[in-house]
């Protein structure tokens, strides 16, 4: 196997790697030596990791879709860093280049700095790989030479040469582009042929995974048609985990951070999340910080009450159509359903969100639909304590601007490790903008385009 850079586990460390002359910012990640999910036994998420490893064998590139912070990132980390799958797949005779580009990692949203993350990636795979030393440096060349050129069709050029290296060493390479979905208000006619060019230069051997939200035709449906799609990649889903899988992640969790509850704790916990990793990732966060949990019912009670918990199924709500919205608000009344909801609503059964016997897939947010739903008119002026700690923050740094992730350390630092969405912080600033507009506050939020906040006197 050639290996990838070790990745997981982020530190809560983060450099940026910045060059004013390319007017693009990427984040680096200063990582772990260790990667938690490694640790899991072979048979986490069996099928979907039976699914993926038999598509790479043929080269089909793949669109794996889930509903938002469901785990696709996590079950990622497992599949490309632990070694019976690595040997499985190498069965064949193949030696594989895993490149893993997290879009997470890009700042500014647009195609040039898109394309000198992907390639600065690729140079990170091929420098932490068993290539020769001499090819690695043909890439390392490749890249340095087209980014002092500062033009998008040499840069192309360098990524579609250093592909073309791998494959005559033998080498497949398969890119993952991570949070794909982030690119969605970027992406162009010409974007979508230039990914095409890439795997037509490396003779189709190069295989492209995406992972969304939603499918690339939903995101983008005037770049990404059905028909175009059909031979390019096909869409595989990923539910909610099983319980199977939901212990496998609560084991590791609590042997490497000394996690301790009663069997009843464990079960209701289990009961609540529904195979969600965000909800079981943000619950340990809370028992955690919250010892005066001792029963099932307080567990309960205080993840429906968790700001954190509530935003969460708010992301989810909002990332809903509105035919989607209807037809889950009447799963979850037990109301009867047409024959047409089926096929407009199929996002929710794809995805896991509803479960074949019409049951939402998660209490947590069968309880946010029914209270936080039915308030949602009653809503206060006063701030809740993640939007204090935001407002704090801006006011603590008047003279300069708040980029996202500060916003995101000072603000969810318990969460920094598992990443906060572009979608979470944007609702934190509309909420705290609205909260100021209606206290007739002196204060108001400006956004500096492509690089943060400030906090300003009207």
């Amino acid at each position: 196997m050639v290996r990838p850079p070790c990745e997981a586990c982020k530190s809560l460390e983060r450099l940026r790697f910045a060059s004013e002359d390319l007017n693009v910012t990427i984040i680096e990640i200063v990582t772990r030596s260790s990667i938690i999910e490694a640790q899991y036994p072979n048979n986490f998420r069996e099928k979907d990791a039976l699914a993926l490893s038999s598509n790479l064998a043929s080269d089909q590139s793949l669109v794996l879709i889930g509903i938002k912070r469901v785990g696709i990132s996590n079950f990622l980390r497992f599949y490309l860093n632990h070694p019976h799958i690595i040997s499985q797949l190498e069965r064949g005779g193949r030696k594989y280049l895993f490149i893993k580009v997290d879009l997470n990692d890009l700042v500014e949203k647009e195609i040039y700095p898109f394309w000198v993350l992907t390639f600065k990636r690729i140079v990170d795979a091929t420098e932490e790989s068993s290539l020769d030393t001499e090819t690695q440096k043909k890439i390392a060349e490749l890249f340095l030479d087209s980014i002092q050129s500062k033009h998008l069709v040499l840069l192309l050029d360098g990524i579609r040469k250093s592909l073309q290296l791998l494959v005559e060493e033998r080498i497949t390479p398969t890119i993952f582009f991570v949070r794909f979905d982030r690119m969605r208000e970027s992406v162009t006619p010409d974007f979508f042929a230039n990914l095409q060019s890439l795997k037509d230069v490396a003779h189709r051997l190069l295989t492209l995974i995406f992972t969304s939200f939603r499918s690339l035709d939903q995101l983008a449906p005037l770049v990404f048609s059905k028909a175009s799609l059909s031979m390019f990649a096909k869409n595989m889903y990923l539910k909610p985990v099983h319980e199977e899988d939901l212990e496998i992640i609560y084991n590791v969790y609590q042997k490497n951070y000394d996690l301790s509850f009663s069997l009843e704790i464990k079960k209701k916990l289990f009961e609540s999340v529904g195979g969600y990793i965000q909800f079981l990732q943000l619950a340990l966060i809370l028992l955690h910080e919250n010892r005066l949990v001792v029963t099932p019912d307080q567990l309960f009670d205080a993840l429906c009450k968790d700001e954190r918990i509530i935003l969460q199924c708010e992301e989810l709500w909002e990332s809903l159509t509105p035919d989607e919205k209807q037809i889950l608000l009447k799963i979850h009344h037990k109301q009867p359903l047409r024959p047409e909801d089926k096929e407009k609503g199929a996002y929710l059964w794809d995805t896991g969100m509803v479960h074949s016997k019409g049951k939402l897939f998660s209490p947590l947010f069968s309880y946010f639909l029914e209270s936080n739903m039915k308030h949602k008119s009653h809503t206060s002026v006063d701030f809740t304590k993640k939007e204090l700690l935001f407002f704090h923050y801006l006011e603590n740094n008047k003279l300069g601007i708040c980029d996202r992730e500060s916003i995101i350390t000072a603000v969810w630092p318990e969460e920094e490790d598992l990443g906060v969405s572009d979608w979470a912080i944007d609702r934190l600033v509309s909420r705290v903008r609205s909260k100021l507009k209606k206290q007739k506050s002196r204060y108001q939020i400006v956004t500096i385009k492509t690089r943060g906040f400030r906090l300003v006197e009207s």
